[in-house]
């Protein structure tokens, strides 16, 4: 038994064994051809071996032996980046990151941990491209996404397309989020719009709202950037009109626009539809707010004419410098020969723009030495202005007419940059302004200097225009300053008689104390009974004295 056991097992069974084994090689060599997996790689000789190279990534494995099955060659494509039909798999496990933001009390470090998301990612892309005002097509380029790759190479930079769809939704979920603020604000809006022509001979208008909102900040918000068929009145009102609609805006205060006509109309269009909305205050009747940044605009524009020969004088000095790189560097080296230590540059101005001009005049009397010298080295200097529409060079009258126009416009100037600030209120400052201005073109009426005071004649006669007739002069200027505890009402009646004759003073001081009457019986009468009735409400009248019930129900004591 025991040699035929042997011969069974160590005969037969074995050549068996090894024939059958032969015979598997080739099949497993064919189920190996025929994995699914080799449509993803390509088989290469080395001189190591034959190696498996991934189509997508270009990673290299081991193939060939028993050893090298395709367990490897699938685990890479399942998670090779590459691979188009891939989805990006949050990692269970996070990273360790340092915070960047301030350390809440009571931390000992700044260490946190972070998981990669792919949302919040393409999300603060978005906010990238629009805070940044990029183009969609940054996106694509060959430096972002070689960035990108660097700092999360998980992250699939994703096209123009889909990034425009981001910003889209960004800017859909940030107008859900205001109009609910709008809708639960306590106070009312107040709105300022312009509307011009682009290059392009395109209309556009801009609508801006500036709300207090309830933790008592001021706000500033674009509501909407549009084109528009025509400048007329009657359009801009219904553009705006359309814009409150869509945002569900009825409690307007005022708004602000600049001088021209047609906002006058719009202006109008908009104070029927609103007091139709049964939302205005006193029918509307603060409503149009003219800019006061425009109206000084225009007052010192026409003071500008006085003194437009020695102006255009400077400016064509400064424009043939400009116009050669060659010609500044040469008036940089006349600079440094004349010892002058300024960091301010050459610029031209804006002619529509007085401020423009302000700053063009303000850098070039820091260099009036520098241009005498340089029209001494450049012949072509003195001839090419000569034939130019200032005739001739600045002369010493022209840069001391110049610098005592520049000193004058810096009041001006800074005018502009208090009323026209966004990030503070600025309606208790209007009427400081005005008398300042008013204070100052008077001083120069009375100047010895000729040309001053006919300048200052002219700037008066633009600037009656608009606040010299009590009647144009919107009241909200006033009452601002009225209800600053500082001033009140004695100071502004003292300030009106100082500015305006009696007739106008008068007329002033009695509309100011109508319209501060009007807008507190307004007020009572919207507000009184829904606070009488919160305080009924909530509280028991049995437990008051007689003298705190007639306070509760509003009665005089």
């Amino acid at each position: 038994m025991s040699t035929n056991m042997d011969n069974v097992e160590g005969n037969v069974p074995i050549e068996e064994h090894e024939s059958d084994n032969e015979k598997s090689k080739p099949k497993r060599k064919r189920m190996k051809d025929r994995s699914e997996v080799w449509e993803h790689f390509i088989k290469e000789e080395t001189h190591t071996g034959m190696e498996a190279r991934c189509k997508y990534c270009g990673m290299r494995y081991k193939c060939g032996t028993k050893r090298n099955g395709t367990s490897p060659l699938w685990a890479h494509i399942n998670r090779c980046r590459k691979y188009p039909y891939n989805t990006p798999k949050e990692s269970k496990q996070s990273l360790l990151s340092f915070k960047s933001n301030k350390i809440e009390s009571g931390c000992t470090s700044g260490l946190s941990y972070v998981k990669y998301d792919p949302t919040v990612i393409r999300k603060a892309l978005s906010e990238m491209v629009i805070v940044d005002e990029l183009p969609f097509k940054f996106v694509e380029g060959v430096g972002f996404k070689k960035f990108c790759n660097v700092m999360e190479p998980r992250f699939h930079v994703p096209s123009r397309i889909t990034v425009a769809k981001d910003c889209y939704e960004t800017f859909l979920t940030q107008k859900r989020k205001l109009k609910l603020v709008l809708k639960n604000c306590n106070s009312r809006v107040s709105l300022t719009t312009d509307t011009w022509t682009s290059i392009q001979q395109i209309n556009y208008m801009c609508l801006t709202v500036h709300f207090v909102d309830n933790d008592w900040n001021l706000q500033k918000r674009i509501l909407n950037f549009c084109p528009i068929s025509s400048h007329k009145g009657e359009e801009i009102g219904k553009e705006i009109e359309k814009c409150l609609l869509d945002w569900e805006l009825e409690k307007v205060f005022c708004i602000t626009v600049d001088n021209a006509s047609s906002n006058d109309t719009a202006i109008g269009y908009m104070r029927r539809k609103i007091n139709g909305w049964k939302a205005g205050v006193l029918k509307g009747r603060f409503l149009h707010m003219r800019c006061v940044a425009h109206i000084v605009n225009l007052v010192v524009s026409d003071g500008l004419k006085i003194v437009n020969e020695s102006i255009t004088r400077v400016r064509q000095a400064v424009r043939f410098i400009k116009q050669s790189p060659s010609r500044l560097v040469r008036f940089k080296k006349c600079v440094v020969e004349e010892k002058i230590n300024s960091k301010k540059l050459l610029c031209l101005d804006v002619p529509t723009r007085w401020n423009s001009t302000f700053l063009m005049l303000d850098a070039a009397l820091v260099f009036e030495y520098a241009f005498e010298r340089y029209s001494e080295e450049d012949p072509h200097y003195v001839i090419e202005l000569n034939e130019r529409e200032g005739k001739g060079c600045p002369t010493s009258e022209d840069w001391e007419t110049v610098r005592r126009f520049s000193e004058f416009l810096q009041v001006f100037y800074d005018l502009t940059l208090r009323v026209s600030g966004s990030l503070h209120v600025t309606s208790n400052l209007f009427f400081h302004e005005l008398v300042s201005v008013a204070v100052l073109l008077k001083d120069l009426m009375t100047n010895d200097d000729v040309e001053m005071c006919l300048m200052a004649t002219k700037m008066k006669e633009k600037y009656d225009k608009y606040w010299g007739d009590p009647e144009k002069i919107n009241m909200l200027i006033f009452i601002a300053v009225v209800l600053d505890p500082r001033y009140k009402l004695d100071y502004v009646e003292w300030m009106l008689i100082e500015i305006y004759d009696s007739k106008h003073a008068f007329v002033l001081v009695n509309n100011l104390k109508e319209s501060l009457n009007a807008l507190y019986e307004e007020y009572r009468g919207s507000s009184g009974d829904v606070i009488r009735e919160e305080v009924s409400s909530s509280m028991d009248s049995s437990q008051f004295s007689p003298k705190q019930k007639k306070l509760q129900y509003g009665w005089t004591i």
